[in-house]
């Protein structure tokens, strides 16, 4: 994904209010080199911001006509107005691993026998997971096969096939719980899950 930046010499807060007037949005890119000051069209960034890989992904970034690899880093939106006030990008070096925070995308929940021959009501506990990786491994998300899960079962970070070179980030934490199955009307058979959550 593209973004396309010029750097800008004014700063504090008079200069980024200008910006802001302007339809840009101020920025800063940082890591492996100087910081450089950013100025962003608001709209494309807007619209870009509204899309998952965007948040996960290696972009594209062109400053003044040049290109560099960067990850989005942070961004700051208005209270009320659907407005961005500033972004943060961190430029990528290829032979040094990331970390980051990926979406996991679901699939087969609704054939999977905790719902289909159970009616179980299947929680996600996590939807994204810290992960390291060189930047050519960064997938955009992970997927999570829910195919086989059980009533009464937890789904945990080891039941996550990660792609190649793609290493969960846990925290302190053995092996987090990312799916749980209430059983209607069946509390007996939803307590191993409630019991794995709270491990």
């Amino acid at each position: 994904m593209k973004v396309v930046a010029s750097t800008r010499t004014a700063q504090g807060s008079s200069a980024s209010r200008r910006l802001r007037h302007e339809g840009q949005v101020p920025g800063i890119l940082y890591g492996n080199g100087a910081a450089v000051n950013l100025s962003v069209e608001h709209n494309p960034l807007w619209h870009a911001l509204q899309k998952e890989a965007f948040h996960s992904s290696v972009l594209d970034l062109e400053i003044d006509g040049k290109s560099e690899k960067a990850l989005l880093r942070d961004f700051q939106l208005h209270a009320y107005k659907k407005q961005v006030l500033h972004i943060d990008f961190q430029r990528v070096d290829p032979n040094q691993k990331l970390h980051v925070k990926v979406p996991l995308h679901f699939k087969n929940q609704e054939n999977s026998p905790a719902v289909k021959l159970s009616g179980g009501l299947v929680s996600h506990i996590i939807t994204e997971i810290d992960v390291t990786c060189l930047p050519a491994a960064l997938p955009e998300f992970i997927e999570v096969d829910l195919g086989e899960l059980q009533a009464g079962h937890a789904l945990h970070v080891s039941h996550i096939k990660f792609p190649a070179g793609v290493s969960p980030v846990l925290h302190g934490k053995e092996d987090p719980v990312i799916v749980t199955v209430q059983v209607k009307g069946g509390a007996e058979d939803a307590k191993p899950a409630a019991e794995a959550a709270k491990k």
